[in-house]
């Protein structure tokens, strides 16, 4: 029998198939064509933010530096200087982009993000409390982000728990949980001294300035490892969103690859805060974005990656071109664009008559 693989198609999608049973690749089209175009669109603002800043570098000059054509000067600023901030932007940007699919996803509702539902306020109070009560060091508060959101989501999933995890249930009580950790963080910052306030806001503003390989090599390690869990669950996440008894009828174990999703995301997400501080609305907005784009039923993980990490980089060079390099935190542009998005979105639902 012939192992060579065989093509077939099914509106919309190529289906690749070997010669064993069992063994296909489903390939939308669709999907594939915008995650390509997304990918090209974030590694091009990747290059033109790289030449942006005080001294100014053409993106052909970026190019030909990063493959070591550059001069002394260029390869400094290019290698050293910028190019940590722009790698950190793009795994920020994918991190929240896919986390906040898996919650959407886990949740079946668009409101179902990180920024709503308190896993960045939790990240935010376990920095604060490293930065204002032990004074702790950049790594110290890094692992305190990371602690603060995992704590969080593992409250938030056993306080929304009733005999399985309903979607608006999880938005309420993550939502809840949000506001009670918003007070906290604000007592925080009042019991603080000068020095501590100063460096708490500038952390949980949002902001790519300063980044260097120290903060890369971290994230692009727990992206490394984390991604491909959800990606290996992507298929059994979207069935889910059919209902509890359809896909339990279909052998998936729905609270098992609830729990596994909800982790990884939650990982993620505290990673991701961990490394540029809380970015508000990225893992709100790039999922429904990636959707419209794809025009898919249900939440596509890579999809949302590419979008989150084409938004945060586009986010960026729009408060430096604005406004000047340093100006602006890439957590205030990422702030006025999603609320407005938000405010969007409750809109849209409310007619729905969900809200």
């Amino acid at each position: 029998m012939s192992r060579e693989p065989s093509r077939g198609r099914i509106a919309g999608t190529t289906v690749l198939r070997t010669g064993r049973a069992g063994l296909s690749l489903r390939i939308d089209r669709r999907a594939a064509a915008v995650g390509a175009g997304l990918l090209a669109v974030a590694l091009a603002a990747a290059v033109v933010l790289v030449g942006t800043g005080d001294y100014a570098i053409a993106p052909a000059d970026v190019l030909r530096t990063l493959t070591g054509h550059g001069t002394a000067g260029q390869e400094f600023i290019v290698r050293q200087l910028r190019l940590p901030r722009v790698v950190v932007a793009l795994l920020v940007g994918a991190a929240l982009g896919m986390a906040g699919a898996a919650f959407q996803a886990v949740a079946r509702n668009p409101l179902g993000s990180p920024d709503v539902i308190g896993f960045g306020q939790g990240s935010a109070a376990g920095a604060l409390t490293v930065i204002v009560l032990l004074h702790g060091s950049s790594y110290e508060v890094a692992a305190g982000a990371v602690a603060g959101g995992l704590l969080t989501g593992l409250a938030v999933y056993a306080l929304a728990w009733k005999r399985g995890v309903q979607g608006y249930r999880l938005v309420l009580v993550g939502i809840g949980v949000s506001a009670v950790l918003a007070a906290v963080n604000s007592y925080l910052l009042v019991k603080a001294n000068f020095v501590d306030v100063a460096r708490a806001v500038v952390w949980i503003t949002g902001s790519l300035d300063g980044r260097d390989w120290d903060q890369v090599w971290p994230l692009l390690a727990v992206c490394a490892v984390l991604m491909p869990v959800l990606l290996g669950r992507s298929r059994a996440l979207r069935i889910t969103e059919m209902g509890d008894d359809a896909a339990s009828a279909l052998g998936v174990r729905v609270e098992r690859v609830r729990l596994a999703c909800v982790l990884a995301a939650v990982l993620l997400t505290a990673a991701a805060t961990a490394a540029a501080g809380p970015i508000a609305f990225v893992a709100l907005t790039a999922p429904q974005l990636a959707r419209r784009l794809t025009r898919s039923p249900g939440v596509g993980l890579l999809p949302s990656a590419l979008m989150g990490a084409a938004l945060l980089v586009l986010a960026d060079l729009a408060a430096q071109r604005a406004f000047g390099s340093g100006q602006v935190p890439v957590g205030v542009a990422t702030g006025v664009l999603g609320g407005g998005y938000l405010l969007w979105l409750l809109v849209g639902e409310r007619r729905a008559g969900r809200i």
